[in-house]
């Protein structure tokens, strides 16, 4: 689906979509607990659900309402043949093949479409070279390179050294996991840690479940291992990754107030607050610089921002948004760029010059979903209309933005393809 909006400001209020982090989490730890637990406020985009499907392979109950899922979980070990769809959800994959070499004494399989069988796992492969495990990663193998890995063998308690530049995502995986082998386990965390705040979120829902985790200065996790996960009611509050949309819609003129997110959010994303804030006080002969190495997913559409501002800005430390649904750092040159930006690219980074306004014409997300809801909030400041290609792409995290886009006064004309 393509979609061509016409330049308008957008006024009202919007209920932001719940945190995907968070839900990923809860919904994983209510799996592994005996009980019945409560999730609400959940939207079901297409990595939501992804997650899903894959639990419930494992033995979870998860009956779904109205945003709601009851759920009762199993960490029972099972043998059988599994496969597990994971869509384009890169957290689907690196947080459950770790449970499932927990739990399933079987083969596990894992599929999924669009870029996930090109991003990165080497820190799993290695892992399971070490314990015996057998890794089989025929992904680039097929023709449209498309995720197929399978994995047999049992995870092993024990010490794991794992590097955090590349994603919190594998820490986590394996947190999940650990608690519930007999022996006890750490993780060495080698090298600087990306996304801290990712893990913060882990170890908040990972403590709401009843399992404990030592940390030792982000540099040492302990885990005790034969940890219960307990059931409980756990409510998933506002997106800061999404609000990131609205924010920088408030930045560039449109009248937008959000509503239920969590002021005191552990969430990593909530530095976009922050990131704007110093936009708006910056003198325009300052040149700015922004480390975007802990909030990858903001970064597209704070780029849009700075390419509004008037002054220099460089955004450094970008080049894990190599390895996203799509080349996002080259995308967001280019795509904005078509507007009329003055944004380069470097290895890792965003060199930007303000304009006063963008222009209009065909844009393309990419197939990804933070570009095309970046473009979109990029028409309320061009001058003509822009059409987006592949704008469907907003099902993998918020499948009612345009929906929402268009109850603030956003024109959006939808053309399937």
């Amino acid at each position: 689906m393509d979609v061509r909006i016409t330049p308008t400001k957008l006024k009202g209020s919007v209920a932001i979509p719940p945190s995907k982090s968070l839900a990923h989490r809860a919904i994983i730890c209510a799996c592994l607990a005996r009980g019945k637990s409560i999730i609400s406020n959940v939207a079901l985009s297409d990595d939501i659900s992804a997650t899903i499907c894959c639990m419930r392979n494992l033995g979870a109950k998860i009956d779904i309402k109205d945003g709601i899922l009851e759920i009762e979980g199993n960490a029972d070990k099972i043998s059988s043949n599994l496969q597990f769809d994971c869509k384009e959800s890169g957290s689907t994959l690196r947080f459950i093949l770790p449970i499932a070499l927990a739990l399933n004494e079987g083969n596990n399989t894992f599929v999924g479409k669009g870029k996930l069988g090109e991003r990165p796992m080497k820190i799993y492969e290695e892992i399971c070279k070490e314990q015996g495990v057998e890794y089989i990663d025929n992904s680039l193998a097929n023709e449209k390179r498309l995720l197929d890995l399978s994995v047999k063998g049992e995870l092993k308690s024990g010490e794991y050294h794992v590097n955090g530049g590349i994603s919190s995502q594998f820490i986590t995986g394996l947190l999940f996991a650990l608690s519930l082998l007999k022996g006890d386990s750490k993780i060495v965390i080698e090298g600087e840690l990306q996304s801290k705040g990712y893990l913060d979120l882990t170890f908040s829902a990972l403590d709401k479940f009843g399992v404990d985790i030592v940390n030792d200065g982000y540099k040492v996790l302990n885990i005790k291992g034969g940890q219960s996960y307990k059931a409980c009611d756990y409510y998933i509050e506002g997106d800061y990754s999404q609000s990131a949309f609205y924010e920088v819609a408030k930045y560039l003129g449109n009248d937008v107030t959000m509503l239920g997110l969590n002021a005191d959010s552990l969430q990593g994303d909530k530095v976009i607050v922050d990131f704007v804030d110093r936009l708006r006080i910056a003198d325009e002969n300052e040149i700015l610089t922004f480390d975007g190495s802990n909030c990858p997913d903001i970064i597209p559409v704070f780029a849009l921002a700075c390419c509004l501002r008037k002054g220099h800005t460089d955004i450094i430390n970008i080049s894990r948004l190599r390895i996203k649904e799509c080349d996002r750092l080259s995308a967001t040159a280019e795509e904005l760029g078509k507007l009329g930006a003055k944004i380069t690219q470097g290895e890792d980074s965003l060199s930007i010059d303000g304009i006063d306004r963008l222009s209009g014409g065909e844009v393309d997300s990419h197939n990804d979903h933070r570009m095309a809801m970046m473009l979109a909030i990029a028409s309320t400041v061009s001058s003509g209309q822009i059409t987006i290609a592949h704008a469907h792409s907003v099902s993998k995290s918020y499948p009612n933005f345009f929906d929402h886009f268009i109850s603030l006064g956003g024109k959006v004309e939808y053309k399937l393809i």
